[in-house]
């Protein structure tokens, strides 16, 4: 199983429909599973991921 990285947990609110009934509803965030160099496998959200992306491809623009 991977390790969880991430501290996001889901959103909850409501569905409302026409006639204003309240059903509770949850958002959850969206986890990847991510395999490091080293082997080891953990669940990151996309935005993370993301991030971790454009700051290598920014590190590596600057080693040049």
């Amino acid at each position: 199983m991977a390790r969880k990285v991430t501290s996001k947990k889901p959103l909850f609110g409501n569905r409302r429909s026409h006639a204003l009934n309240a059903t509770r509803h949850a958002q959850k965030p969206n986890l990847q599973k991510v395999t490091l160099d080293n082997g080891e496998a953990i669940m990151m959200s996309a935005r993370e991921l993301r991030t971790l992306k454009k700051t290598d491809k920014k590190v590596a623009i600057n080693a040049e």
